[in-house]
């Protein structure tokens, strides 16, 4: 019994290793586009099309918040105390926010595309 315990915290303390390196690859990957829209503007002597960039970026930034609420929840699976549900109802209320803020400058963005 305590071997099957030991198991499934490996296995979440994987699950979370998971969700943290996929956030971040997508956050990256949304930045490393947004870098070269900008360098490609620069190469052409263009404005960056700021509208554009945030249609591309936006997304993946609210993907990757998403993943690391996941991440939070599984996280607080893993060590069930007190203080961590109390931490993790802040950070999954400021992404929250964070994440309504974001769509709504996207459905903004769309609207002027």
């Amino acid at each position: 019994m305590f071997q099957d315990i030991i198991n499934w915290i490996t296995v979440l303390t994987w699950i979370v290793t998971f969700f943290e390196i996929v956030g971040g690859i997508i956050i990256f990957y949304g930045s490393a586009r947004v870098v070269v829209e900008f360098a490609a503007s620069a190469l052409r002597r263009q404005a960056p099309d700021y509208t554009a960039i945030r249609l591309d970026f936006t997304p993946k930034i609210l993907l990757a918040l998403e993943i690391f609420i996941a991440n939070d929840l599984v996280r607080t699976i893993l060590t069930p105390t007190l203080d961590q549900a109390i931490i993790l109802a802040f950070v999954v209320g400021i992404r929250t926010i964070v994440g309504v803020s974001l769509n709504r400058e996207l459905r903004s963005a769309n609207m002027e595309a």
